[in-house]
């Protein structure tokens, strides 16, 4: 399993005009609402407002990952987009977002998904990765640059 095997173009949005953290979360959600490893868009939604509300998922580096381990999908679902502007997160690093990764997996996968974290977290904390992707002009271009980046990478 890789980010650009997770990923389809259907499941990639760029240059989001949003302003406010739970905007971006519910266009996330709706832009995964009708993926085939989604059991209940209604749960999943409440599991990753509850995340965010333990901890932001704003990791820093202008990067939001809201996130959730559930049984509302029955594998893993992954989403990415890119912010038209810049968008408060309550980030670590008190920086505003610009790319949001969007992760649901099963209760059942907690390796995966601490794995799945962290290699978008290694490959986005990039500079020039992150450079790249806000400037991708369209979903193929993100499949192809995760593609290209994962090559020398393990299956997770």
């Amino acid at each position: 399993m890789k980010i650009e095997g997770l990923l389809s173009e259907k499941n990639i949005a760029l240059n989001l005009d949003l302003s406010s953290k739970s905007q971006v979360i519910d266009t996330m959600l709706s832009i995964i609402a009708d993926h085939e490893g989604v059991n209940n868009i209604l749960k999943l939604r409440t599991d990753v407002f509850k995340r965010e509300e333990e901890m932001s998922t704003g990791i820093g580096k202008q990067i939001a990952l809201p996130h959730a381990k559930t049984d509302a999908v029955k594998r893993p679902v992954l989403a990415f987009a890119t912010l038209g502007n810049d968008v408060n997160f309550d980030s670590i690093d008190n920086l505003p977002v610009r790319l949001v990764f969007f992760l649901a997996t099963p209760e059942n996968m907690l390796s995966e998904h601490l794995k799945l974290l962290g290699r978008i977290t290694r490959l986005a904390g990039r500079e020039e990765v992150r450079r790249k992707l806000l400037l991708s002009r369209s979903p193929s271009e993100v499949l192809e640059l995760f593609r290209e980046e994962e090559k020398n990478f393990p299956q997770i």
